[in-house]
């Protein structure tokens, strides 16, 4: 028998609790989030080592199914639990059963109806380019290296075309299974500090590929090989053979997710 008191699911004698964590993790030598066959995860790592430290059967759900070599700071999962162990206790413990390239930051109690898939949220990326005529080995894992000059100005100029509310048919992959193309974008910047270019946009969500897609269409604004005002003629011919190339997965990191109130269930944001 199954009853829900004070936000906690009853199951029989045991009390289920759903867990938030928020992770961060190098990519570079996994298979991507999800759980696949044959390959290592970062979703496959963190069930084993939440199995092995509650002796219960876990599937974590994740908020963003990153790619093979994207790295995150704050990727956010959720589990479902009867453990004894303090919620906030968790991340120490999970960090002592993970490898070194995935730590668990924070760890926290939810009301068992958040998932992190289905709440109304911001999603921030960065895609970093080092732009200099010779690679730096301290950044191989996590910047996409050219030494072709970029246009830092050029490429600012286009990336304020995709501001806003759009149909992103053009800049995600043709094997996307999204119900609809449209998403919102708030914010996208172009930066440099001496060879570093870093992309940061922050959307409602974003499509299969959609980031490195915008990356690798701005790169080529950047060495002129289009113009900024093609953006707009990208965004309404809604074909991917419109738009650049997809940039290489291990520039590309999930800063954080920032979830909206619901004020009907007390979740605040940033939880």
């Amino acid at each position: 028998m199954t009853v829900k008191c004070a936000g906690i699911y009853v199951i029989g004698e045991l009390l289920m609790k759903r867990i938030k964590l928020t992770v961060a993790y190098d990519g570079t030598h996994y298979n991507g989030w999800q759980v696949q066959p044959n390959g290592i995860t970062i979703e496959g790592m963190l069930n084993k080592a939440i199995t092995e430290l509650t002796g219960e059967t876990v599937s974590v759900t994740g908020a963003s199914r990153t790619d093979s070599g994207v790295h995150a700071l704050g990727n956010v999962a959720v589990f479902d639990t009867h453990t004894k162990i303090p919620p906030e206790k968790l991340s120490y413990a999970l960090n002592q059963r993970l490898p070194e390239d995935i730590v668990v930051q924070h760890s926290c109690e939810v009301p068992p109806h958040f998932h992190p898939r289905r709440c109304e949220s911001r999603k921030t990326y960065v895609y970093k380019i080092l732009n200099r005529t010779f690679p730096l080995p301290l950044n191989r894992h996590d910047c996409y290296f050219t030494y072709r000059k970029l246009d830092v100005g050029q490429m600012r100029r286009a990336a304020a075309y995709l501001v806003g509310t759009h149909d992103f048919k053009s800049f995600c992959s043709i094997h996307t299974q999204a119900e609809t193309t449209v998403r919102t974008i708030y914010e996208l910047s172009v930066e440099k500090e001496q060879d570093l270019i870093t992309i940061r946009v922050t959307g409602s969500g974003f499509l299969y590929n959609m980031v490195r897609i915008i990356a690798g269409t701005l790169m080529q604004v950047g060495i002129g090989e289009r113009s900024p005002e093609q953006m707009q003629e990208i965004l309404h011919a809604k074909d991917r053979s419109a738009a650049g190339p997809t940039a290489p997965a291990h520039g590309l990191t999930m800063i954080g997710i920032s979830f909206a109130a619901d004020h009907s269930n007390n979740i605040l944001e940033n939880i």
